[in-house]
């Protein structure tokens, strides 16, 4: 379901709010990277021994693609909330 998000108003950060939001940026980057570094991983193991532990391998790559879209999302939510943007 996609929104349109419009600011309510003008926005004013403090630079304490700007370094936040930018150290939340920079831990989710790193998050999902490392995230798709497991799924990376886990591919390559397939290709490479697909006779071995395929199951868990193939459950460790579908976690990891929820886990990073979640942590997505929650800095999506957060920048959407300190900019005061809002769904029309």
């Amino acid at each position: 379901m996609a929104f349109s998000y419009k600011p309510s108003g003008p926005v004013t950060l403090s630079e304490a709010q700007i370094l936040a939001l930018h150290q939340k940026l920079r831990d989710m980057r790193h998050d999902i990277n490392g995230r798709l570094a497991n799924i990376t991983a886990a591919a390559e193991l397939m290709r490479m021994r697909p006779e071995q532990q395929r199951a868990e391998r193939l459950q460790l790559v579908l976690e990891e693609a929820f886990r990073a879209k979640d942590l997505l999302v929650a800095f999506s939510r957060k920048l959407e909330s300190e900019l005061g943007m809002k769904p029309q």
